[in-house]
């Protein structure tokens, strides 16, 4: 059997349709599906979107995000990153506005997650927006959460305790830090390495990050309005096995590519935690970076793929 296929295959490394997610998602048989994961349109008229009433967009949100938690996992999670409809420059926050849809599933809301970035559009009659958000969503209180795994390096990782029983012992994680509910990730734009001819892009880190604290190896990610296959480029590279749908034979086709770039280990992505650069400060810049190297080789010794290799 192909590694990727079109229809729904329990064999498949990764399934890619192209076509509807409305009409796709009826044939995911119910809990199947560790981590849905995905970007929807902001109904703004991308190319990818038919512009339509709030009261329109809502009941095709609707429409999927009731599939989506049928096809959910006892414990998997779903994560609907959105950001504003805008309109003459007034703003309707989106996950706001979806949020009862969720609710009405009993679904319980863990984090709303700040996803922050350095650019984007200028407005000129309100500030500038850099930020868009994460809803996580699990459907028990049982779920997968693998906190080790997205830890990020300490700010301070050589601080001990100064008094009391344990002075002089680390006084943080020697694993990392809890990454927090505020991310800061480089949206991907013009110069970035995973850039496609998409117009609103999803970085691989900010999927992989999700991918490994919300599912294991093997799991099902699945990701209804795919786009150019970030999500499923983030599973597969991953060990996890990635599913989606795209619309558009152009981005459906970039998906693909990228997909078996992940299968076979040769996509080009920015590495995870990787410092954003300041120019003003390249000093900290470097420092930072030498702290994140040397808190990554700490990770990986205390790793299994370490100890077996030992």
């Amino acid at each position: 059997m192909p590694r990727i296929t079109d229809k729904y295959s329990t064999r498949s490394e990764a399934i890619i349709h192209k076509g509807s997610c409305y009409d796709f998602v009826k044939n995911i048989p119910d809990s199947s599906v560790t981590l849905v994961v995905t970007s929807p349109p902001y109904n703004i008229g991308k190319k990818y979107e038919k512009k339509s009433s709030l009261n329109d967009y809502y009941i095709k949100q609707e429409q999927i995000i009731d599939e989506c938690v049928r096809i959910l996992a006892d414990n998997g999670s779903i994560c609907w990153q959105i950001g504003n409809f805008v309109e003459n420059s007034e703003i309707v926050p989106l996950d706001i506005l979806l949020y009862p849809i969720f609710y009405k599933h009993n679904l319980k809301l863990r984090n709303r997650i700040i996803w922050q970035f350095g650019h984007g559009l200028h407005a000129s009659k309100r500030f500038s927006g850099r930020y868009e958000t994460i809803l996580w969503f699990t459907k028990t209180d049982n779920y997968v959460f693998n906190l080790d795994a997205v830890r990020v390096p300490q700010k301070y990782p050589q601080k001990k305790y100064f008094k009391g029983p344990r002075i002089g012992e680390l006084s943080c994680n020697p694993l990392g830090k809890n990454p927090s509910d505020i991310w800061d990730i480089p949206n991907v734009k013009n110069n970035h390495v995973e850039k496609t001819i998409h117009p609103c892009q999803f970085p691989i880190e900010l999927v992989e990050r999700l991918v490994l604290a919300l599912t294991n190896e093997k799991d099902m990610v699945f990701d209804p309005f795919l786009g150019v296959g970030s999500t499923t480029a983030a599973a597969l590279k991953n060990n996890r096995k990635g599913m989606g749908c795209e619309i558009l034979d152009e981005y459906y086709d970039i998906a693909i590519e990228r997909t078996e770039l992940a299968m076979n280990g040769k996509i080009k992505t920015r590495p995870m935690n990787k410092p954003i650069y300041d120019p003003e400060n390249p000093k900290e810049n470097l420092e930072y970076e030498l702290e994140f190297k040397s808190a990554q080789l700490t990770l990986f010794h205390k790793s299994p793929a370490y100890r077996v290799s030992k």
